[in-house]
């Protein structure tokens, strides 16, 4: 399904204590496969409650670049997301960059 230039990144936030991401997980996570030879995210999906939520997250990180934090996606999921754990996807985004970019210059410089 992914190709060999392919990476899996998690990244985690915490959500409030009366999430129900917080009950079932106790974490907020977003798993990201990225493409190493060109940064773009090619699928994402993260832990949450109801389907439609982890899809419509995916469709804000798919085909955005992780070679850098983007402000950009940041505002993207404060404008478009509105559920109580915007805080978490935007701390787990930040995450998984930071440690793409590591993986990125151990294994691929």
């Amino acid at each position: 399904m992914y190709n060999k230039n392919t990476v899996y990144i998690i990244g985690h936030g915490k959500t409030n204590i009366d999430n129900a991401i917080t009950d079932q997980f106790k974490i907020f996570f977003i798993g990201f496969v990225i493409d190493t030879l060109t940064d773009e995210v090619v699928d994402a999906k993260a832990s949450a409650t109801i389907e439609i939520t982890s899809e419509f997250i995916s469709s804000i990180f798919i085909g955005k670049t992780f070679d850098s934090i983007d402000v950009a996606v940041e505002q993207e999921i404060k404008r478009r997301y509105f559920g109580s754990s915007q805080r978490a996807i935007i701390i787990s985004y930040k995450d998984a960059v930071r440690k793409y970019k590591e993986v990125k210059e151990k294994y691929y410089s």
